[in-house]
């Protein structure tokens, strides 16, 4: 080939690359036309849907990274991102937007990890769970940005606190020796939230999600749960009393994977604030009600951490690439957590699927469920773990298995 002719192919590469990459706040519009291009870039990989409308009527699209889009595949972890649940909080919103791009673009090229990462797991990017309060925050703009201008859905409601409160029924259940883990929702909670909130209950009602992270911004920390404390008789809004889940060390290490990936989240002080290891539970650092990482452990299968992204809620333009590049290698990191612990079919003498199947370990008091097709994914630290499986109207059973640290245990 001419040298001319390869200059013009490589300069012709680094012109798609700076396209796809373009450092800039996305209005709604302009987010949907980016998850589309994504999609039209990689369409054997990648799915658009929507779970619901806005307050506004805006769609809240979600865009999926599987082999098999569309189709969930037995033994395939699910996996989601949703950024922007704060509407006036905005870099995670970008961070999913270029983490598409970056995922789709390495695929293209052949790049082993990615592509093993997508072949793996499916992956659902929910770039902003509340576009109608971005609405609002993106006019004022982030030179002048409120506080708070913007953070709420167009009824005033703070997504953050509108799921229903099953920490308050964990907790008293806790008592009389309830369990802390599927919850059944009140009667009438579906009059007691928000068309965002419900859009997504039903949308991890419907998917077997095992992990999870939401992105937010004003600090910069992991958080993990529970966001609750249980001690009731203290109302202020920074009460700090630890309340760690039964799970709390792999918590721990779920929230270190993020933060030591993260460029700087690991050095603890960070917006006038220190989180060692850039951690923290989340009750020890405030509590608060109502909260969605709390709901997706209490009410499903699906273990969520909150992070924290920027010391700026609207950062300027600017400062995208510089957060984009401190941010990717961790955000790519995490989702590669899904992959630990055990996983397995619960299936009857005839090898059909049990659905429903509940999956104890014993001495982490947290039970999870195998999904409709049989298929379970339990996360768990390297370890030797007694696992025991039953379902109504089977005998349990119950294996010892050993957890690496690698890739997860087939049990």
């Amino acid at each position: 080939m001419a040298g001319w002719l390869r200059s013009l192919l490589g300069a012709l590469l680094l012109l798609e690359v700076a396209a796809a990459l373009s450092f800039l706040h996305h209005r709604y519009e302009e987010m949907v036309q980016a998850l589309f291009h994504v999609q039209s870039q990689c369409p054997y990989v990648t799915r658009i849907y929507s779970i619901g409308r806005s307050v506004e009527g805006r769609h809240l699209y979600v865009l999926e990274f599987s082999d098999y889009p569309g189709i969930h595949e037995p033994l395939e972890p699910e996996f989601k991102y949703v950024g922007n649940m704060h509407g006036n909080e905005v870099l995670g919103r970008e961070l999913l937007l270029q983490l598409s791009e970056f995922l789709c673009e390495e695929y293209r090229r052949g790049n082993e990890r990615i592509t093993r990462l997508i072949h793996d797991t499916r992956i659902h990017i929910m770039p902003s769970m509340n576009p109608d309060g971005y609405e609002v925050a993106a006019k004022q703009g982030p030179d002048s940005n409120g506080y708070l201008t913007g953070r709420n859905n167009a009824n005033g409601v703070d997504l953050n606190r509108n799921f229903p409160d099953l920490n308050t029924f964990m907790y008293y259940s806790g008592e009389i020796s309830g369990p802390n883990h599927h919850i059944p929702l009140p009667d009438n909670w579906k009059s007691q939230v928000e068309p965002e909130t419900l859009a997504v209950i039903q949308w991890i009602s419907s998917y077997n999600f095992v992990l999870s992270a939401n992105l937010h911004g004003g600090a910069v920390v992991a958080n993990y749960p529970y966001d609750k404390s249980q001690d009731q008789r203290f109302r202020s809004h920074r009460r700090t009393v630890n309340t760690p889940t039964p799970d709390d060390k792999l918590f721990q290490k779920l929230a270190k994977t993020y933060s030591y990936a993260h460029s700087w989240m690991h050095r603890g002080w960070n917006c006038g604030d220190y989180f060692a290891d850039g951690i923290t539970n989340g009750a020890s650092w405030y509590s608060l009600s109502k909260g969605m990482q709390d709901f997706n452990y209490l009410y499903t299968n699906c273990f969520e951490i909150t992070l924290e992204l920027s010391c700026n809620k609207f950062p300027p333009e600017e400062d995208l690439e510089r957060q984009w590049m401190a941010n990717r290698e961790a955000l790519v990191a995490f989702i590669e957590e899904v992959h630990q612990g055990i996983k397995g079919m619960v299936s009857d003498e005839n090898n059909n699927g049990i659905a429903g199947a509940v999956i104890s370990v014993q001495g982490i008091s947290h039970d999870i469920t195998s999904g409709d097709m049989g298929d379970y994914f339990r996360l768990l630290l390297p370890g030797t773990y007694t696992v025991t499986a039953s379902a109504e109207g089977y005998q349990p059973q119950t294996v010892t298995t050993t957890v690496g640290p690698a890739a997860p245990s087939l049990v």
